[in-house]
């Protein structure tokens, strides 16, 4: 038990609670005397025996990757958690076209690996550190950012908690670990990654606050929009349209969207767009020229995640803008940027890049978004599946048939 408590990275600020008999582990300090640390140990695992944990499922069912280009169902067994960890049991998922480019083969090949990393549900099983904390209770609501860090390494210190353990290691659902596209899923580092869900907000409400919206209001906030400035964003997707409200929660005084399926457009005037420039119809590069007076933008959100689009930011932004790129570039060995509309190197253009920010802290903030009316994100559902339909949901979201948008799977 002592080894166990030993590895987790949040023992002290879990047990905080737990006064040792010699007194010196008050105000929050853990006494490293070997008496004092098995008492709190021992307080730990007491409190796991008191959380009523329900008796554990054998096995579930997943939504996997058996390799590149190739998905199915699979049975495995429910996961257990470590001490500082928790089992959620899933009501509710959304797809992700970040799936479709991981199954295509982005990041490499993945033998059954579980899907998915937009979900909520209710506790099923807390590890006897998370549970010691007192934060969370078995059968609570809550939601889980797509990035999961540990918050303890070098870089969350530093400050790139999306980076945590080397580049993009926040991102372990369905990446470094299984996802959440199954009964039951495991997330790591409890205290710092539940989120309870406020019971005026649905499950569908808070599951757009895993990706959508952390992802696109971090593109905005990364473009450096100046209030009464202007931006264009690139793609009015899920993501796309996230960035728009961001942009417009930011004090944007000129959102130009640029997009070209008909029910897109619609949402991106419905979010926030004054102007939406059909890249079909017109060169979007030339369009947001005209539309500054020749100027360019002050800040370009790149949501697509392709060189072309990422191109038009950089030529479409003016000199000492911002370009923003939330975009997952999953195809090519390069993202050209245009030399001379670039300055050769020298405009004075910020180019910024960001993975959706994680953690309960950013969690609660935007679930308080939707509560205020701030935001309202469920536009975006298109459609809806049990969690029995979803390889059908699975391959709408890939070709974008009957204008789809985003999917939201059910689990009860």
């Amino acid at each position: 038990m002592l080894q166990d408590a030993d590895t987790c990275h949040f023992l002290p600020q879990v047990l905080q609670s737990a006064t040792p008999t010699c007194g010196l582990g008050s105000e929050g300090k853990l006494c490293s005397e070997p008496s004092c640390v098995v008492e709190l140990v021992k307080v730990a695992h007491e409190s796991r025996l008191k959380s009523e944990v329900r008796p554990m499922l054998k096995m579930m069912n997943c939504f996997v990757m058996r390799g590149v280009g190739e998905v199915g169902m699979m049975e495995k067994a429910v996961p257990r958690p470590g001490p500082c960890d928790a089992i959620i049991r899933t009501t509710a998922a959304l797809v992700c076209t970040s799936d479709v480019h991981t199954v295509a083969g982005a990041i490499g090949d993945r033998q059954n690996l579980t899907l998915g990393h937009e979900a909520v549900g209710v506790i099923h099983e807390l590890g006897e550190v998370a549970a010691a904390s007192g934060l969370f209770k078995i059968g609570q609501r809550v939601a889980v950012n797509a990035i999961t860090p540990c918050y303890a390494c070098d870089n969350c210190q530093r400050g790139y908690s999306s980076q945590c353990g080397g580049m993009l290691g926040g991102w372990k659902f369905a990446n470094l670990k299984d996802g959440s596209f199954a009964d039951y899923f495991h997330v790591n580092n409890a205290v710092a990654n539940l989120a309870p869900i406020p019971d005026s907000l649905t499950d569908e409400q808070a599951a757009y606050c895993c990706d959508m919206l952390s992802t696109g209001f971090v593109g905005a906030e990364h473009a450096d929009i100046p209030v009464g400035g202007s931006v264009a964003v690139f793609s009015q997707g899920p993501v796309g349209l996230m960035a728009t409200v961001g942009a417009r929660l930011r004090g944007a005084g000129l959102i130009i969207g640029v997009e070209s399926m008909p029910n897109r457009i619609a949402l991106a005037r419905k979010y926030g767009c004054d102007v939406v420039v059909d890249f079909t119809k017109e060169n979007p590069v030339e369009a947001i020229l005209k539309l500054t007076g020749g100027k360019g933008v002050d800040s370009a959100v790149e949501a697509l995640g392709s060189s072309a689009t990422f191109g038009a930011c950089v030529s479409a932004t003016r000199p000492g803008g911002t370009i923003s790129n939330i975009g997952y570039h999953g195809d090519g060995d390069s993202v050209p940027i245009p030399r001379l509309d670039w300055g050769v190197g020298m405009s004075d253009k910020t180019i910024r890049t960001a993975l959706c920010p994680g953690g309960s802290e950013r969690m609660s903030r935007l679930m308080r978004l939707i509560q205020t009316a701030r935001v309202d994100p469920l536009a975006l559902t298109t459609h809806r599946f049990p969690f029995t339909d979803i390889e059908t949901a699975f391959r709408m979201m890939r070709t974008k048939e009957d204008g789809m948008v985003k999917p939201l799977i059910s689990f009860v």
